[in-house]
């Protein structure tokens, strides 16, 4: 069973960057289609960005441009570079496998 640790939230001013990780246990990583999804106090969790096991990525609208995901599968890894952060960007963000789940990490984005 493949268990998720997210890392590196915190408060940043608008216009900062901030750099997630997800340390994935198992051996299957390397295999697995990765996500980031976010939310906000009061909203619906959104989708934010995805990463397939042969490097193909997508993102959300709100984060494009902005945000970029990658894995290194060695370390069974995966991040989330967050940069120009917004206020409306502050959530707790969680990665997963579709079917697996982290505890989230806070972000908050100061204006």
């Amino acid at each position: 069973q493949v268990q998720l640790v997210e890392s590196g939230g915190g408060l940043v001013q608008a216009r900062g960057s901030l750099r997630l990780s997800c340390a994935a246990s198992g051996s299957t990583f390397s295999r697995n289609t990765m996500a980031w999804d976010r939310q906000a106090p009061g909203k619906q969790r959104e989708w934010v960005a995805l990463i397939t096991s042969s490097g193909f990525t997508t993102y959300a609208d709100s984060v494009k441009g902005r945000f970029t995901i990658s894995r290194d599968n060695a370390k069974s890894t995966v991040y989330l570079q967050m940069s120009g952060l917004k206020p409306e960007d502050t959530a707790v963000y969680y990665c997963h496998t579709g079917l697996v789940w982290g505890q989230g990490t806070q972000v908050t984005v100061s204006s």
